[in-house]
């Protein structure tokens, strides 16, 4: 377990008074809750952050000092997005709730959905990206990201057995919510991945790496997609998620109904797929009455 631990948290265990007991039942309890590994890693690095600030544990905090702490971090310059800021809230909150004061937990900042659009890549650009990396591993890695939606977590968990040529599905195991889902095989990149599988001799994983099991990490993915966009025209603001936004997209323009598509991303609820009809270019039907379609020989 020590070895899965940050240097910050490393520092705060060592440093502030009782929060080796704090690391040891938080992690309890996101492992019996079901929690995954980074949502665990981001809360814990959240909460040693603050209380290396104040050299305490959250609780021995006053309100006045963590809204002061969480003013700064909403007006720091280097974080525009306020994603400094956000993801202490929700540790904070996570803590809080975790160690019975409910109400402080309740007392913190509300955040409020920016309703931000996704970035979607259009098809001359995915295409660009897809020649832009030199080796054949980062090509395969990025393609199938897209043609089959892939979460970074789902790709980097995928298991050469996963991949079933002849039925041509990629069964995804585990993902969020705990749930197992089957996607198409692309025709196009079981080609490439049986080339890939044939030079690289991946063993277990479909794509080795420098993890502790022999898995890629997920930085080593993103790491990929800024290389490759380093050698490409595209200017949008756009990380290996996107690719995922892409893939949906692309699926309801193509005229998959999208009851189907929040099967195929694993979506708890359709409202989450929804967003996906503010950026897809949808034929406009005029309005009409179905009557007329009913009987379109009559008209």
């Amino acid at each position: 377990m020590r070895k899965e631990r940050s240097k910050i948290v490393d520092t705060a265990i060592q440093t502030v008074e009782g929060f080796e007991k704090v690391y040891k039942v938080i992690h309890q309890n996101t492992v019996l809750r079901g929690q995954s590994k980074s949502t665990f890693h981001n809360y814990l690095r959240r909460i040693s952050l603050i209380s290396l600030h104040f050299d305490r544990l959250p609780e021995n905090i006053t309100d006045e000092e963590i809204n002061e702490y969480l003013t700064a971090l909403a007006l720091d310059p280097k974080s525009p997005s306020r994603s400094s800021f956000k993801h202490m809230v929700y540790g904070l909150r996570y803590y809080f709730r975790h160690i019975g004061q409910n109400k402080r937990a309740i007392a913190l900042p509300s955040l409020k959905n920016e309703h931000k659009l996704p970035v979607i890549l259009n098809r001359s650009e995915l295409k660009e990206l897809f020649n832009a990396p030199k080796l054949l591993k980062h090509r395969i890695i990025l393609v199938l990201a897209y043609s089959a939606g892939l979460r970074s977590q789902e790709l980097i968990k995928l298991k050469i057995s996963d991949i079933d040529f002849e039925r041509k599905s990629i069964h995804i195991r585990q993902s969020k919510y705990k749930k197992d889902r089957i996607v198409p095989l692309s025709n196009y990149i079981a080609k490439g991945l049986k080339k890939y599988l044939s030079v690289e001799h991946p063993h277990t994983w479909l794509f080795n790496g420098k993890e502790p099991d022999g898995r890629y990490s997920p930085k080593g993915l993103s790491w990929v997609m800024r290389e490759a966009l380093k050698k490409t025209t595209i200017q949008k603001k756009v990380n290996l998620h996107s690719l995922r936004h892409s893939y949906a997209t692309h699926l309801l323009e193509d005229g998959v109904n999208i009851v189907t598509i929040k099967e195929l991303l694993g979506h708890a609820t359709i409202q989450t797929t929804m967003i996906y009809l503010h950026v897809a270019q949808l034929p406009h039907t005029p309005p009409h009455s179905p009557l007329d379609t009913l009987y379109p020989d009559q008209i």
